[in-house]
């Protein structure tokens, strides 16, 4: 709808990921070197990790665009809850191999003759796996073996693992996975965007589909954008998207801080709608707890805002809490590399 309104080509802020979309914020650029760095060792581990909505597909997709087809066979898996012997099956698919009615000795066997192929033929294997904070330590550790294939001197397989913030914790300290952390080659932790950065991470994604300064964005609209979705890329592709609906159905020219702030009220409002229904004086609560003989509940109004502003300023301190427990759990595992560099 809006994109007929403002002359769009496309649309600027989908939620799927395309890599054409790429825009290569300081954190960015950081990640999608440590992944180009890995490409040229040619073995072991890179590790990615981010927060949800952080851009970590989108990286992994222009990477993926950006490979050589003459140079590479790459395969993605996006993981469930999977044990040791399914991965080895989704492994084995994403490269193209038959997986039907085949047990773990064959897989093993069929993959390594396709490696062993592809070096042949001077292509290069390499193996991303998003999500990779669902695998059991069981199916880290066969990924792991699968590192152990070489031709030579030279690892058959590359591994990218790529997922949410609390593998940092499983790899780096897991005493299972010690073997797994000797091959890890390079880490890097996608932070959010700064102010600056969304503010041409917005402009960035709406010239691609050829916006000429409708609508026009203003300095302020653009503070208020940051502050609400703190420079989270999935945050960000949703706010803007409603921003330009509404601009389209009040046919308006330009973005001001009002109109976000005015979004951003609607939105918070269609997800306190979706919630239990509250109701005084008889009416529902969550469910049945008026049949089970539970007293309703009724808030008023103001008491609501206040309750905003406890768990506003509340998730502020726990955020503030969760990235002093994460720059200390770096900091351990770089000193735990360390040692183990000294030891060797």
């Amino acid at each position: 709808m809006f994109n007929d309104f403002y002359g769009f080509e496309g649309k600027p802020f989908q939620l799927t990921p395309d890599p054409s979309f790429y825009y290569d914020s300081s954190t960015h650029h950081k990640a999608m070197a440590y992944l180009t760095y890995g490409l040229s060792q040619g073995e072991g581990f890179i590790i990615v990790t981010g927060e949800i909505g952080a851009g970590k597909t989108t990286l992994v997709a222009r990477l993926l665009d950006e490979l050589d087809t003459n140079q590479y066979v790459a395969a993605k898996i996006v993981t469930t809850h999977l044990d040791a012997d399914d991965i080895l099956r989704m492994v084995a698919a994403g490269f193209g191999l038959d997986i039907m009615s085949k047990d773990k000795a064959i897989l093993l066997n069929e993959i390594e003759v396709f490696l062993r192929r592809n070096h042949q033929k001077g292509k290069r294997a390499l193996l991303i796996i998003d999500e990779v904070q669902n695998l059991p330590i069981p199916a880290l550790e066969e990924l792991r073996m699968l590192s152990n294939f070489q031709e030579g001197d030279r690892a058959l397989l590359q591994s990218f693992l790529i997922g949410q913030p609390e593998f940092r914790d499983k790899w780096a300290f897991a005493p299972e996975l010690e073997q797994l952390r000797q091959r890890v080659i390079a880490t890097h932790h996608l932070q959010s965007m700064t102010n600056d950065e969304t503010k041409e991470y917005i402009q960035h994604r709406l010239k691609i589909v050829g916006w000429k300064g409708k609508p026009l964005f203003t300095e302020d609209s653009f503070e208020v954008i940051f502050q609400f979705t703190n420079g989270v890329p999935r945050k960000l592709n949703t706010l803007c998207s409603r921003i330009l609906l509404f601009g389209s159905i009040e046919e308006l020219d330009t973005i001001d801080s009002g109109v976000v702030s005015n979004v951003i009220e609607d939105m918070e409002r269609d997800i306190a709608s979706s919630g239990p229904s509250v109701k005084k004086n008889g009416g529902l609560y969550s469910g049945n707890t008026a049949q089970s003989g539970q007293q309703n509940i009724s808030i008023d109004s103001p008491e609501i805002d206040h309750l905003k502003e406890r768990i506003y300023v509340l998730e502020k301190y726990v955020k503030i809490h969760d990235e002093t427990i994460k720059s200390a759990l770096e900091i351990l595992a770089s000193l735990m590399v360390q040692n183990e560099d000294q030891d060797i």
